[in-house]
Order: C-alpha cells, then sequence, then structure tokens
C-alpha cells in the first residue's frame, strides 16, 4: 500500500460507516412499521451495502467484502441501539431523542448485549457473508 492511498482507504472505510448507520436507521423504521423487531432484514441490508460499496470500490475483491461486511454489522449494531432506545422511550413516555441521549451509550449497548439472542445473531452474521459475498463479486 502507498502512503497516497491511505487517505483513499480511510474514506472508504467512512463512507462504508456511514452507509452502514443509514442502512440501521431505515432498518428500525422498517421494524417499526412490521411492528417486530425483523433480524431477517439482515439480508436484504447486506445485499443493498455489498451492491453499493461494490459499485464505487475500484476493484470488488478482498476490500470491499470487508467493508460491505463491517458496514452490515455496523448497520445491525445501529438497529439494536435504536430499537432499545426506542422501547425505552415507550416505557417511559419520553421521546427518542431524549431517551437516547438520557440512557447514554453505555447502557443502549448493555441493553443490546442483554436482548442479543443467539437466532438474532446467526441473522446477523448471514447478512455479513451475504453482503461480503456480494461485494467480493466482480462486476459484469
Amino acid at each position: 500500500m502507498k502512503p497516497r492511498d491511505v487517505p483513499l482507504y480511510l474514506f472508504a472505510l467512512f463512507c462504508a460507516a456511514m452507509m452502514g448507520l443509514a442502512v440501521g436507521a431505515t432498518w428500525m423504521v422498517a421494524a417499526m412499521y412490521l411492528r417486530q423487531p425483523a433480524p431477517w432484514l439482515a439480508l436484504p441490508a447486506g445485499v443493498l451495502l455489498a451492491w453499493a460499496i461494490r459499485h464505487w470500490v475500484r476493484r470488488p475483491g478482498p476490500g470491499a467484502a470487508v467493508l460491505a461486511a463491517i458496514a452490515t454489522l455496523l448497520a445491525a449494531l445501529y438497529f439494536n441501539v435504536l430499537m432499545s432506545a426506542v422501547r425505552l422511550a415507550g416505557d417511559f413516555g419520553m421521546g427518542l431523542t431524549e431517551a437516547l441521549r438520557t440512557a447514554g451509550a453505555g447502557m443502549l449497548l448493555a441493553l443490546v448485549r442483554l436482548g442479543l439472542r443467539p437466532a438474532d445473531a446467526a441473522w446477523y452474521a448471514a447478512g455479513a457473508l451475504l453482503a461480503a459475498w456480494v461485494a467480493w463479486r466482480r462486476k459484469r
């Protein structure tokens, strides 16, 4: 890796993280509409992220696959944090932003860890693997 490529790699990582957060927020809206957590949405989220990453990286391959998997796992984490905040907001009769601010990152992550079921983790892992596979493939 050349020193001039470092900013490009950092920017790619930043873009993948921002896309993962955006997909996680959209996933939360879809789950709220369905009125259930819907961890199976990790599969379409992973495909969407992988498709987007594969189209803006120069050479699809292992780098794009890693970015897609990280973005998918970040989307799943953000989705779970937002869902924990929604549950807190509903239980205590406050707004979502107030629940996020009051609870803080530590409490929300602890609630995510406590509420994570093995089946949910399997869906998230499958979504990350699917994202890596789709991003690894060459464009036609």
